[in-house]
């Protein structure tokens, strides 16, 4: 009671779910590997890490002392907060403090200490991921600290819990899973996260308490050791998989590009540059590989075929939302000649990739901007919407008529942030929100009376 008291109190008290994802089962070791530091070790990590942070904390001291003309920091402070910018972007560069920089407030390592490890390998049955488990991939921020929490959901058992976490260098804001190593280049349990830092970060799920990624794609460059920036230069805000090309990755960027990503190179090799805005979301298409969908904060979807990259930028479909950002999109697994948008005024529009300009129908979904649109593969015709209204809504529809609202409730999780679909079972939801006291929850929407009487679940 404490605790809680406590949250209402301090408002300043930060912790909610801006990004989650679920895993298929079967594809996890049944029992991930674990990283064994010795203080020696830890030691050396904390070292190098610091080390980084400095020359970091360098370059961009240098930096400023190049720029005659501006005085940066009366620019910071004369500069109004925008309303839009619901992360903050415009200001993160210039916080005192970064995330990363607790790595060098541990308390001094004594090398002639024991191992760091207890010395036991527990084999406890919580450590075992069965083949019946889900892994639900979890991005969490509380207070000032961000992590990837790796969750085991089992349908059967009912049961759900933290099975291991890594902690982020920076605040997480989407999450892609796939099924591809690019250190093998071969298949694996891997993790893409895209941050406010622009360096997306790749994660081994079959290893626990590592400290470091297994990838990272892009560098912001060290100009005193000759190291070039490349890939993004702000945040990113979404990431897709290429499901038939699986050494590509797509990410998209507060900087106005879209970057596709070869994973065997580590290198980009597309630039999108065709925005005049954020890039907010982006999706492959399920079957051809060469078809990416993206929107965009100027309320424009575009569909870019990316077989030629000297071309990709000129050569597009593309519809308009006027007054509108582009907050998702998301293809229709029944029929991929049809995807979804939602926006930020709550509106969801369904459009024919074959009419370009034009949506077949539009609702207005929520009160607030839309967080996810997930549609049942497993059953023709139902769609569930969330939205930063803190509601949940299941849908019928169909091509050619408004969707009929089969079901609505608040979830209870505050402002919900972001939503995915179990890849085993089309009527499981996980959710995640702003509540301090609870911002997750997995939800089988064949619970609610009227869809279950509606789809016949």
């Amino acid at each position: 009671m404490e605790e809680e008291d406590q949250i209402e109190q301090d408002p300043s008290v930060v912790n909610f779910i801006p990004c989650l994802s679920f895993v298929k089962r079967g594809v996890a070791k049944e029992n991930p590997d674990k990283v064994t530091l010795t203080r020696e070790e830890l030691a050396k990590v904390i070292s190098s890490t610091k080390k980084e942070l400095d020359d970091e904390e360098n370059d961009d001291d240098d930096n400023e002392e190049n720029d005659e003309n501006m005085d940066t920091s009366d620019a910071v402070e004369s500069q109004p907060r925008n309303p839009d910018d619901e992360f903050n972007f415009a200001d993160y560069d210039n916080e005192d403090e970064t995330q990363v920089a607790a790595v060098s407030d541990i308390a001094v390592i004594d090398p002639n200490e024991e191992n760091i490890s207890d010395g036991e390998d527990s084999e406890a049955e919580d450590d075992l991921i069965k083949p019946t488990d889900n892994l639900l991939l979890v991005g969490h921020v509380d207070d000032d600290a961000s992590s990837l929490e790796v969750y085991v959901y089992n349908e059967e058992e009912n049961s759900f819990y933290v099975h291991h976490d890594f902690l982020l260098p920076s605040f997480p804001l989407c999450i892609e899973w796939l099924n591809y190593d690019p250190e093998s280049k071969d298949t694996g349990n891997m993790c893409a996260i895209g941050c406010i830092d622009p360096i997306v970060t790749i994660w081994d799920l079959d290893i626990q308490d590592t400290l470091e990624p297994a990838v990272k794609l892009g560098s912001k460059g060290k100009r005193k050791k000759g190291i070039e920036k490349f890939g993004h230069t702000d945040a990113v805000l979404d990431l897709s998989w290429n499901k038939n090309f699986q050494h590509i990755l797509a990410s998209a960027s507060v900087d106005q590009t879209v970057i596709l990503w070869d994973l065997d190179e580590l290198q980009p090799h597309t630039t999108i540059r065709a925005f005049q805005e954020k890039v907010q979301s982006l999706k492959f298409h399920p079957t051809e590989p060469s078809q990416l969908l993206t929107g965009c904060c100027d309320g424009t979807v575009k569909l870019f075929d990316c077989r030629d990259p000297s071309e990709v930028d000129t050569s597009f479909k593309q519809w308009s939302f006027t007054g509108a950002e582009v907050e998702r999109v998301y293809w229709d697994p029944h029929n991929t000649n049809y995807y979804f948008v939602g926006l930020n005024n709550g509106f969801i529009h369904y459009c024919d990739v074959r009419q370009e300009g034009n949506s077949l129908w539009n609702v207005q979904a929520h009160s607030d901007e839309v967080s996810g649109i997930i549609v049942n593969y497993m059953q023709t015709g139902m769609v569930t919407t969330t939205s930063a209204d803190g509601v949940l809504k299941v849908w019928k529809y169909d091509a050619t008529s408004t969707p009929s609202l089969i079901h609505e409730n608040e979830v209870g999780i505050g402002r919900i942030q972001c939503a995915d679909i179990s890849p085993d079972n089309g009527f499981t939801l996980a959710v995640g929100g702003d509540n301090k006291q609870k911002q997750l929850r997995v939800i089988d929407v064949r619970d609610y009376e009227t869809v279950k009487r509606t789809f016949n679940a």
